[in-house]
């Protein structure tokens, strides 16, 4: 054979064959990034509408939604900055696709969603297809994810933010292309300014790549995307510090149990040799996002109670990962797949009641739908309508037709004109005067009774009530009570005068 006939297959022998470029985990990639979303949409989808319940978070966003960008600007003035970037978007969205229940809660299911995929791919990138995938479903599976989906509030949207800012970050560790660094920090930011708190997901990355050991160049690269993601939020960050008093329901670790269970179940899955690949280790991303939101928040409740599960939702990819790479590990050690598969089941059928019950109304802590019904269904027209306190008028304004035929008594300037969540009192004189020109009044208040007893139009309130009225019935409903009252010369039905069916009374 002549060198010319030899030419072409020495030719075919070197070049690599194209089949070996393209060797991929495609298909894999795909079921990772499918299934996880899959899941978390449908479980997100069902029933989203818990029964046409609201909760009061979600009527607070629903009314500021409703308003126009110029106004929720005035609002974020007085009242919950730290959400306003939210509430616009939210404005657009109904501006869209109209101002509903649905409309409300859908973007929250499609951000867990999309979270639910970066999961995936971030478990796929450090462990391995397999691990990926438990990965993924996992998140979607987890309680608190099903239960942020579907609510109206910016929590499944700052998950989803910090998630694929992480998918960034273990992307750019291998390289030192700027636009790698500009991405991550352009998606950390908005998460930043979702919800301040989101800024702990970045002390965390912080800690992995330290514990990573990565190249000081990459740290480098880091810490200007992360300075960029700080100066960002900083203006916010000081402007809505001066709205504590946002806050201040907070009155001790909300939740704190779980948060640590959660914690001490990552730490213990990450014992385990996990293995993974690439400079970042699973443990090493994993660890810090479950352990240091949740431990930096509570530190800092130690001077001011802030502590709230949800505010460190994002913690869920942490555990996601943890929980995914363990159970491929534990896989990997058995010869045989059944324990894994009545593992599975078992653990699919304690979610069962779990996920039930968080499609109910009584999952949340009160339900403003019920709350609006009741008033319309104790009250008749030209009744008084009294907030004790004041704050809670916002239960009430979502559904302005529940209180269309009653008198608020204490309302001086309503919240839509005024730029605030619950509106304008009237000074305390005229609120008790006000009230002793009606003879029943319907009054809201939270299941205790609790009001702010040091601010005098509360005092007003309340003194005038006792003085005056006399409970007549009251309607528990899920995190309020609505009370009838009566003055003292009407007499009620039956011809005896009135009889409190209210023992706790004012």
């Amino acid at each position: 054979m002549s060198l010319d006939e030899r030419a072409p297959v020495a030719a075919s022998t070197v070049s690599p064959p194209l089949p070996a470029r393209r060797q991929s985990p495609d298909p894999a990639r795909a079921v990772v990034v499918l299934a996880p979303s899959s899941l978390a949409l449908a479980l997100g989808l069902w029933g989203i509408r818990r029964q046409n319940t609201m909760w009061g978070d979600e009527s607070v966003t629903y009314q500021l939604a409703h308003r126009d960008l110029a106004r929720i600007w005035h609002t974020a003035q007085h009242v919950d900055l730290v959400h306003a970037l939210y509430y616009a978007v939210m404005h657009e969205i109904f501006g869209l696709f109209g101002g509903g229940l649905l409309t409300l809660r859908l973007p929250s299911v499609l951000a867990m969603s999309v979270a639910a995929s970066g999961v995936g791919l971030l478990g796929l990138r450090l462990a391995g297809p397999r691990a990926g995938l438990l990965a993924g479903l996992v998140f979607a599976l987890l309680p608190q994810v099903q239960k942020y989906a579907q609510e109206g509030r910016s929590y499944a949207m700052v998950c989803a933010l910090v998630t694929w800012a992480t998918y960034a970050l273990v992307a750019g560790v291998p390289h030192r292309a700027r636009w790698r660094w500009a991405v991550y920090g352009s998606t950390m930011l908005p998460a930043c300014l979702l919800h301040e708190f989101a800024v702990l997901a970045l002390v965390a990355h912080g800690v992995t790549l330290v514990v990573s050991r990565v190249p000081r160049p990459v740290l480098r690269a880091w810490s200007a995307a992360a300075a960029g993601v700080v100066a960002g939020l900083l203006p916010l960050a000081i402007h809505s510090a001066g709205q504590a008093g946002q806050v201040s329901w907070i009155d001790g670790p909300v939740r704190l149990p779980g948060v640590l269970a959660v914690s001490v179940v990552g730490v213990a899955c990450a014992l385990a040799p996990l293995g993974g690949r690439g400079p970042v280790r699973v443990s090493a991303l994993a660890v810090p996002i479950v352990v240091l939101p949740g431990l930096l928040l509570l530190i800092a409740s130690l001077v001011k109670p802030l502590f709230v599960d949800r505010y460190v939702l994002y913690s869920s990819i942490g555990i996601a990962l943890l929980l995914g790479a363990w159970t491929d590990y534990f896989l990997r050690r058995q010869r045989t797949s059944r324990y894994a598969w009545i593992a599975a089941v078992a653990v699919l059928a304690a979610l069962v009641p779990t996920s039930l019950s968080l499609r109910t109304p009584q999952s949340r802590t009160n339900d403003v739908t019920a709350i609006g019904a009741a008033v319309r269904e104790e009250g008749r027209p030209g009744d008084g309508l009294l907030y004790l306190s004041g704050r809670y008028r916002a239960w009430t304004a979502a559904t302005p037709e529940d209180t269309r035929s009653l008198t608020d008594l204490a309302l001086a300037q309503d919240p839509v004109s005024s730029d605030t969540l619950a509106g304008v009192e009237l000074p305390a004189q005229e609120i008790a005067a006000r009230m002793l020109e009606f003879d029943r009044i319907v009054a809201v208040r939270d299941p205790a009774g609790a009001h702010a007893p040091t601010d005098p139009r509360e005092e007003a309130k309340t003194s005038t009530l006792r003085r005056h009225f006399r409970a007549y019935g009251t309607t528990h409903v899920n995190g309020a009570r609505v009370t009838v009252y009566v003055r003292f010369r009407e007499a009620c039905p039956g011809g005896a005068g009135c009889r409190s069916r209210d023992p706790g009374g004012v």
